[in-house]
């Protein structure tokens, strides 16, 4: 009986140490509340850095490929597209589009 009541005791005195939260750790803010909104988490990334990638990317878009520009015309067709599935795009872009008729 005496040495059951010793375990308990050095099993009490070992969970209280291991599981014991200090002060330091709910110092932190994430502690009582994890999420935060999007304007903190966005706020790092300065305004004019987005503006000049949106900038970027509309000049991309102007300069596409002839290849890139084909693929979408093609991409818009159903027919076209099956058969870009099949040959390619070059060539599904070469046979419905490659030779106009005129008649």
């Amino acid at each position: 009986m005496r040495t059951l009541i010793i375990l308990t005791l050095l099993a009490t005195l070992v969970m209280a140490a291991t599981c014991y939260e200090s002060h330091e750790s709910m110092e932190s803010h994430e502690y009582l509340n994890p999420f935060i909104n999007r304007r903190r988490a966005n706020g790092f990334m300065q305004t004019d850095m987005r503006l000049e990638a949106i900038a970027q990317e509309r000049i991309r878009e102007r300069n596409k490929a002839p290849q890139e520009h084909q693929r979408e015309i093609c991409e818009d067709y159903y027919p076209c597209e099956l058969y870009a599935s099949r040959h390619g795009y070059a060539a599904a872009y070469r046979h419905y589009y490659g030779r106009r008729r005129t008649k």
